[in-house]
């Protein structure tokens, strides 16, 4: 069983917004509505058979920085691998629409990654980071949270859909493979 986790924070408020782009990625992913997700763990989710494997899609429904408490239950609930654990997150440090998969590492400063550390009790999970680029202008809480620019819309709404790419090949291709092919 794999674990497929969507960074972002509930609420209308948040649609659309530089951090909820694990979300983004995992409604475009399955293309549904979040009336066709389930609830449990105060998260919601989605399971598909793909390739002979369950997989659940997760968008955790507690606040960016305490993503890792609803992680932690479905992992524990389902008994999932800690390899088998994809996060799908936003990055700061990254020009925006770039993308980069990492086998494991520090959380980087993000707040909803280090949650999932805690909770995890370890960095080595696997992660798809997309940039989101970072400004001097505003407070970082407040552009994380802002809406993107018209142009910033298009290259996300553009590396959204090559993500559909990489899911698709996370399920047909070795972990290190994937990187070679996408960073």
């Amino acid at each position: 069983m794999k674990l497929i986790v969507g960074l972002g924070n509930p609420g209308k408020e948040y649609i659309g917004t530089r951090h909820n782009i694990g979300f983004m990625v995992i409604d475009n992913y399955l293309n549904i509505s979040d009336n066709d997700y389930k609830k449990k763990f105060d998260g919601l989710y989605y399971e598909r058979i793909i390739k002979g494997d369950k997989v659940i899609f997760l968008k955790p429904q507690r606040y960016m920085n305490l993503s890792g408490e609803v992680v932690i239950q479905y992992v524990k609930f389902y008994k999932i691998d800690i390899n088998d654990i994809l996060v799908v997150s936003d990055d700061l440090d990254m020009e925006c629409g770039k993308i980069k998969l990492k086998l494991k590492g520090s959380c980087g400063g993000h707040n909803g990654l280090r949650n999932i550390e805690n909770h995890l009790g370890t960095q080595e999970y696997k992660r798809l980071k997309i940039g989101i680029s970072k400004t001097k202008d505003k407070d970082i809480k407040d552009y994380v949270l802002g809406n993107f620019s018209k142009e910033e819309k298009l290259e996300i709404d553009r590396i959204i859909n090559e993500t559909k790419n990489i899911i698709d090949d996370y399920f047909e291709l070795s972990f290190e493979n994937l990187m070679n092919k996408y960073n």
